[in-house]
């Protein structure tokens, strides 16, 4: 796989997530940190809590609490599967997107999501965990 180089394409600035404000104005983000804080979103909305936009989200923390079981987390990875997908429509190349879901080694009381892709107009492949 070849990259581009990062000065062939306009330094795009973004508004970052969680949104706040600095002294010069509204939190930016370069384009790898906005989608990282795009996939962070989706993750940690749960459906139904944006009103226009109800189907949108993951909700992680509904997750939290239920039982650590394989069927369980084929479940969740098909429903982030597709979240995320929606969401990263046009930055990710959707058959790039890998998403593992399951219990760390030795860590049966916590769940944890890793999430791969490559970004479509960098051909640079990102990789983030989380642990719930």
């Amino acid at each position: 796989m070849t990259q581009l180089p990062p000065q062939r394409l306009p330094r795009t600035r973004y508004m970052s997530f969680p949104f706040r404000i600095e002294a010069e104005g509204a939190a930016q983000s370069e384009r790898l940190a906005h989608i990282r804080e795009r996939v962070e979103q989706v993750l940690f909305t749960s459906p139904g809590e944006r009103v226009f936009r109800p189907e949108f989200g993951f909700g992680a923390r509904r997750h939290v609490f239920e039982p650590n079981a394989p069927a369980l987390w084929e479940a969740a990875r098909n429903r982030l599967y597709g979240s995320l997908a929606e969401a990263l429509k046009g930055d990710v190349d959707p058959q790039t997107l890998r998403i593992e879901v399951g219990a760390p080694p030795g860590q049966p009381a916590q769940l944890r999501v890793e999430i791969t892709y490559i970004v479509a107009a960098l051909q640079t492949q990102e990789s983030h965990a989380f642990t719930l």
